[in-house]
């Protein structure tokens, strides 16, 4: 019989996987990996004012990923540098000042391997609610703008030609990607939520006939990789929120070999008919 901690563990990763699979496609399509890194790094300076002003966790991270993913809109639109430059110029700055700000609070004793590297082993059923019910809007909201986005991942323009409104579906997909983070940050860390996000889809694309089908199965190679990785990190006394992502790799890894990726037959795929759309 399994530890009750163990189960709980089992129950938030799942939710955290079946949430980030869907996401993550179109961070992969979009060719966004950078930006999922560079939200998960300002989720620190979240922490960090979470604990300054008293104020819930969740909801603190939750605000700073959304300040930084409409900064990042705004300096597009004014800068001329280009997009993986900002982000590098956001990511790193949000990290190193979260970092700086937790060095003057000597009177704050925080878990900083945990924030890093997550502790899902420590979820409690409160925490497991706040990511199922969390998880629950998420995918809501990504169903009802998932054809205007998809249609702007394809080619922006005839998307904007078509009524769709690209602009805003993106501004909402961006909101979403921070609410992920928050929800997602205690079970595998800032700095291994960005793997959850593109590993599972990676592997998803080299079997998915289509977008949607895709979607399905990086949530469901999502979850093999938490259930995979957890029993990994019981069996071998292992860290959990890592142990996850090396399964997750091993599943890439694997989707390789020659005789894996013989069922899947992309058409549906904008990563694969617009390689030339940086989304």
């Amino acid at each position: 019989m399994l530890d009750d901690f163990f189960i709980r563990a089992l129950v938030a990763g799942s939710g955290v996987a079946l949430i980030a699979g869907p996401l993550g496609c179109f961070i992969v399509w979009r060719r966004l990996a950078y930006y999922g890194d560079t939200l998960s790094h300002a989720a620190l300076l979240g922490v960090v004012l979470a604990l300054l002003l008293e104020i819930n966790v969740v909801l603190a991270v939750f605000a700073m990923s959304a300040v930084v993913s409409l900064a990042l809109l705004a300096l597009q639109r004014r800068s001329a540098l280009p997009s993986d430059a900002l982000l590098g110029l956001l990511s790193h700055s949000a990290l190193a000042l979260g970092l700086v700000a937790l060095a003057f609070m000597v009177h704050v004793r925080i878990d900083l391997l945990g924030l890093l590297f997550g502790d899902i082993l420590a979820v409690s059923r409160k925490d497991i609610a706040i990511i199922w019910a969390g998880g629950a809007v998420v995918l809501a909201v990504l169903a009802a703008i998932w054809r205007p986005l998809f249609a702007a991942t394809v080619n922006r323009e005839l998307a904007e030609a078509e009524g769709m409104n690209p602009a805003r579906s993106e501004i909402i997909f961006m909101l979403l990607m921070a609410g992920v983070i928050a929800l997602s940050m205690k079970i595998v860390g800032v700095l291994l939520i960005t793997a959850m996000l593109i590993i599972p889809p990676a592997v998803a694309r080299r079997f998915a006939g289509g977008p949607e089908q895709m979607a399905l199965m990086a949530a469901g190679f999502g979850v093999v990789a938490v259930v995979a990785g957890l029993y990994a990190s019981l069996g071998w006394d292992t860290p959990a929120g890592p142990s996850i992502i090396v399964a997750a790799a091993l599943l890439f890894v694997i989707s390789l070999l020659p005789l894996a990726g013989l069922a899947g037959s992309p058409s549906g795929d904008p990563g694969r008919r617009g390689d030339n759309q940086d989304g």
